[in-house]
């Protein structure tokens, strides 16, 4: 249980009060209403999507992936032995067992490279997940002390009036929080542009392959 976990229950209760004193209508021309419009949800909503969001499960996916490079050393390992046997025959299979080994592992575009791309990418999101969840936290701690809070708490209590003043707490505090998420949404599209040309879909790069036959050799691939 993370900073974020903690403040979770007053958390949301407070954003519970703000989504509703907004709903009611914010105060025109404050800065609330360009996050609104890009984040296109109230905050009370955004926080409790968010906190679904933890590192844990990613850096686990890493993990697994890295156990899955063992299993492509191993066969690497295999293909590094050139044959024993000479002829057409040989020369063939040695061609395709230099060209096997290069996709297997031979730079960012061979299976492992790209198995230790996505595996670094799962770490990169983790430390994503972990740092938005600590802004997000003391965006919410700074929320929970606030005068603006103990405004939205009066304005929200049954029979009162929400009035100017409860609509600005609300909308002070709305703009605190989807900052904060706004933020972090552009870290996590930063990231994916970053990687996305690490994680492509991997192609088999030799085009051409020498296979043995009857009176000479073909080749495929062409």
């Amino acid at each position: 249980m993370d900073a974020l976990d903690r403040l979770a229950e007053p958390g949301l209760d407070l954003l519970a009060r703000v989504d509703a004193l907004l709903a009611a209508g914010a105060p025109e021309g404050h800065r609330f209403w360009p996050l609104l419009r890009r984040m296109r949800v109230l905050p009370g909503t955004a926080v409790r999507e968010f906190l679904d969001l933890h590192p844990a499960p990613l850096t686990g996916a890493g993990h697994a992936v890295r156990r899955l490079v063992r299993g492509y050393d191993d066969t690497g390992a295999v293909l590094a032995h050139p044959v024993a046997w000479s002829g057409p025959a040989a020369a063939a299979y040695d061609e395709a067992r230099a060209a096997l080994l290069r996709h297997v592992d031979e730079g960012p575009e061979s299976l492992v490279g790209r198995l230790e791309s996505t595996a670094g990418y799962a770490d990169a999101l983790a430390d994503w997940v972990e740092a938005s969840r600590a802004a997000l936290a003391r965006a919410l701690a700074e929320a929970l002390h606030s005068a603006e809070a103990v405004t939205v708490h009066a304005a929200t209590r049954p029979g009162a009036e929400a009035g100017r003043s409860g609509a600005l707490a609300a909308a002070e505090i709305a703009t605190r929080v989807l900052g904060v998420l706004g933020v972090a949404y552009d870290g996590a599209e930063t990231l994916l542009r970053q990687w996305a040309p690490s994680l492509a879909e991997t192609t088999w790069r030799d085009r051409t392959t020498s296979v043995p036959r009857y009176g000479g050799t073909t080749r495929i691939g062409q």
